[in-house]
């Protein structure tokens, strides 16, 4: 039988007792999770994939780093639901890849910012921040206002479908027209106009 004197005095044998420890602990918390209904499935009929423009909008808001001020995962303490509004839920991300939720707030969360202001809101803001929130201290994005470029959005799509988004063929063929004529902004405004629909604001 091993006693801790043993144990603490082999650091081989220790290191081989610590990582499978971790292993079984990280296991028993992990593969449950892949079971569960409720992290595995779409939380309610509202939660649908990206359509063409929201997508790209979301790839535009990756590429220009907004996740580095802004979170998206709304915890379920008073003080962030008074502010936010609902707390998020698991299901609400079944078709992010990857998730945005970050952990650092220089700027408010926007998991449900959807719905909150207009569009013509959130491009004045983009643009220049500063005309709509004075105190505010986040850059302006002017290049945004330029023609939408992205080629490869059916490719997109179906690489996507491949791990589990059920975008449709039809929906895949119709993406490069529905991209036709929009702007960087009207896309990043598209998907920032469609976070956090899927349960009831409680503000």
């Amino acid at each position: 039988m091993l006693t801790h004197e043993k144990i603490e005095t082999n650091i081989t044998l220790m290191v081989v007792l610590i990582t499978l420890l971790i292993s079984v602990a990280g296991l028993v918390q992990i593969v449950p999770l892949f079971f569960q209904k409720s992290t595995t499935a779409p939380l309610n009929e509202l939660v649908k994939p990206y359509d063409a423009l929201r997508l790209v909008g979301r790839d535009i808001y990756i590429r220009e780093g907004c996740y580095n001020c802004h979170s998206q995962m709304i915890r379920p303490f008073r003080a962030e639901t008074e502010r936010y509004g609902h707390y998020s839920v698991a299901g609400e991300y079944i078709y992010d890849h990857p998730f945005q939720w970050g952990s650092k707030r220089t700027g408010p969360d926007l998991h449900r910012v959807g719905g909150r202001y207009s569009d013509q809101w959130h491009k004045i803001h983009l643009l220049d921040p500063r005309a709509v929130v004075p105190e505010s201290n986040m850059p302006a994005y002017p290049w945004l206002d330029r023609p939408l470029r992205e080629p490869h959005i059916g490719a997109k799509m179906a690489a996507l479908r491949m791990v589990g988004v059920p975008y449709t063929d039809q929906e895949i063929a119709d993406a490069p027209k529905a991209l036709e004529g929009k702007t960087e902004l009207d896309a990043i405004v598209a998907y920032l106009q469609g976070l956090g629909l899927s349960l009831k604001q409680t503000r």
